[in-house]
């Protein structure tokens, strides 16, 4: 079934205090696996390309200095390991700060797909509040505090389109030309860490440049093989984006994308999946490239500071 995603509507209204905060999806254009670091983590070279589509993360301050989560949270996760949770406390304990907040989520991005809702809706809930408390961090603290919550926060923190190292917290901005995006997501939770452990990963790739990304000559995900072997509805899927482009795995998710030049192309590719290529229970929908992080945009128009409630 082919469809673009439908938003689930949520009620946070501001006149109630709340404010919306983009959280952006990413797409990883490559992910190279090149070695094994001393702390025992995979050494990785990606580039990461935020779209202009995601979740949207709804806060509203407290004076009481309690984090709640309002609504709904993210479906299937408690709320122990629910990053927006994680993030207000490990911000609020950092900074010591009195005040509180209520969290809400509009979930779109689908999870274990490699498009990192997760990451992205931590790196809102830690921006915004930063705001939002007035606490005035910067990015360079604030990326830190991301990157003790997950590999992939601060690219989101920082809000533009990086070559990644390191874990992938190693960023260098990088300009991306305007581009279009097919998305696909087979529904499938793939565990990165079985991932991981697979003999069949390549963990000693040439280590790539930005200049060979550029040119073209830098292509491929080290999981792609491996999750295509191990779960027939990311290789249906693959097959099936085969037919309209070149078909790409983002992340260590099941995710998949094509990208395309312009909206009309990427429109055309969409409906011709909407005639049966992909099998049921495979989503499809599409995305713009984004230039920069729509949230840093919500950030520069929203007041410094808050009316607590509460």
């Amino acid at each position: 079934m082919t469809e673009a995603r439908a938003d689930a509507r949520v009620d946070f209204p501001a006149e109630d205090g709340w404010s919306a905060w983009p959280a952006p999806a990413k797409l990883n254009l490559f992910l190279h696996i090149t070695g094994c670091r001393p702390d025992g983590y995979h050494a990785l070279q990606t580039v990461f390309r935020l779209l202009d589509w995601g979740d949207t993360v709804f806060l509203r301050p407290r004076a009481d200095g309690r984090i709640l989560r309002a609504g709904a949270g993210v479906p299937g996760v408690a709320a122990a390991d629910d990053l927006l949770l994680r993030a207000a406390n490990l911000l609020k304990k950092e900074t010591n700060c009195a005040q509180g907040v209520e969290i809400g989520i509009e979930k779109r991005i689908p999870m274990g797909g490699g498009f990192g809702g997760g990451s992205s809706d931590a790196a809102s809930v830690l921006v915004a509040l930063d705001r939002l408390w007035g606490l005035h961090l910067g990015e360079d603290r604030l990326a830190a505090l991301g990157l003790r919550l997950g590999a992939d926060v601060p690219v989101f923190v920082r809000g533009r389109n990086a070559w990644a190292t390191g874990v992938g917290e190693e960023l260098v901005a990088i300009a991306l030309p305007p581009a279009w995006y097919l998305l696909a997501d087979p529904g499938v939770h793939a565990s990165t860490a079985a991932l991981f452990q697979s003999p069949d990963l390549t963990k000693d790739a040439a280590p790539a440049t930005i200049s060979g990304f550029l040119s073209g000559n830098v292509r491929g995900n080290a999981f792609e093989p491996v999750l295509r072997r191990r779960e027939p509805a990311v290789e249906a899927v693959f097959a099936a984006l085969a037919r309209v482009g070149l078909p790409r795995l983002t992340g260590s998710g099941s995710g998949c994308f094509v990208e395309f030049a312009d909206r009309g192309s990427a429109e055309a590719a969409l409906a011709a999946l909407s005639a049966g290529l992909l099998s049921p229970g495979t989503s499809a929908w599409l995305a713009r490239g984004a230039e920069r992080s729509p949230l840093l945009d919500a950030v520069e128009r929203h007041p410094t500071g808050a009316s607590p409630s509460g």
